[in-house]
């Protein structure tokens, strides 16, 4: 496997040697040629989601730092690590679908609310997907959670029994009444707005993902209040649990944050844009292009040792 400075060494090697004879120089001319082509393919290849789902262990780092690569909708992560399957005031669910590793910020940030939520008095907190135990793109269900910094928490609160966390499909708690696009108040309750004002006061949150009926109630229910409500944001779905996403690390190079969230609590004019019906002659979508993944997640890929991690 090569390193991209390597790379070029090599290729350099075979342009620089004036002292051999002319076939030889012309057949390292053509071996020049299918390396350049070689890596060329290797830098805009695709990966399958399949080949991540079959990453069973977290990579391990050589110096024992984890290492977030890419962005949250097209990366991996090194050193990745197992959230526990029950702390102090939370529990892991879907854990048949092995996604509950993330970088160690996640993990502590995790079990930092779970403390939170239960010391406000709250049921126990039921955490879904973070991040297969490499990151990278998923068969189903997400488009992000492919670094190890985005994480999915339940609606549902209170702690389920073994059998129900290890296969929680169907169980989930649905808030929004989607015909009138506003929560359910037969079972939208204070907790559910507690628990998300929490999630969103740690400073590590960049971004809370929520339906937008959801917004809505926050932004009618927050009082005075408001200075974490700016990093709620609506988005499609999100109906029976909120997105957590938290911030590169500092000490993370290949790490790609989003933009700042705009200013403002978010709760006027572009909050109730979402439920204004599409304007006539709107252009349809085009179908997204899924870009080539960052070089160093197709290295771990094509590791000569990726059986240390392979099923």
């Amino acid at each position: 496997m090569f390193l991209k400075g390597e790379l070029f060494f090599i290729v350099g090697i075979f342009i620089d040697d004036e002292t051999i004879n002319d076939n030889i120089r012309m057949n390292k001319i053509l071996l020049k040629t299918t390396i350049i082509f070689t890596a060329l393919f290797s830098l805009n290849v695709v990966a399958s989601p399949l080949d991540w789902q079959k990453v069973k262990r977290p990579i391990p780092s050589d110096d024992g730092k984890a290492k977030p690569i890419g962005s949250y909708t097209n990366g991996c992560i090194i050193g990745a690590q197992a959230l526990p399957p029950k702390g102090e005031g939370y529990q892991v669910i879907r854990m048949n679908r092995n996604r509950y590793y993330g970088h160690p910020n996640m993990i502590q940030y995790l079990k930092r609310l779970g403390q939170r939520a239960k010391a406000a008095g709250l049921p126990t907190m039921l955490v879904g997907d973070i991040a297969m135990p490499g990151g990278g793109r998923f068969l189903t269900g997400h488009a992000s959670h492919q670094m190890g910094l985005d994480a999915d928490i339940w609606l549902r609160m209170g702690e389920m029994s073994d059998a129900d966390a290890l296969n929680s499909d169907g169980k989930g708690l649905l808030v929004v009444d989607r015909k009138a696009q506003r929560v359910d108040e037969r079972v939208w309750n204070s907790n559910h707005a507690t628990l998300i004002k929490l999630a969103a006061q740690d400073p590590n949150v960049t971004r809370i993902f929520v339906n937008p009926a959801i917004k809505v109630k926050l932004c009618q229910t927050a009082g005075n209040d408001r200075g974490w409500l700016h990093k709620v944001r609506p988005w499609y779905g999100h109906d029976s649990h909120f997105h957590v996403r938290l911030t590169c690390p500092a000490d993370a190079p290949y790490c790609e944050n989003q933009a700042p969230v705009p200013a403002g609590d978010g709760c006027g004019d572009e909050l109730y844009s979402w439920f204004e019906p599409p304007k006539p002659g709107a252009s349809v979508s085009k179908p997204k292009v899924t870009p080539p993944e960052p070089f160093l997640c197709q290295q771990i890929l094509n590791s000569p040792n990726r059986s240390e991690w392979l099923e």
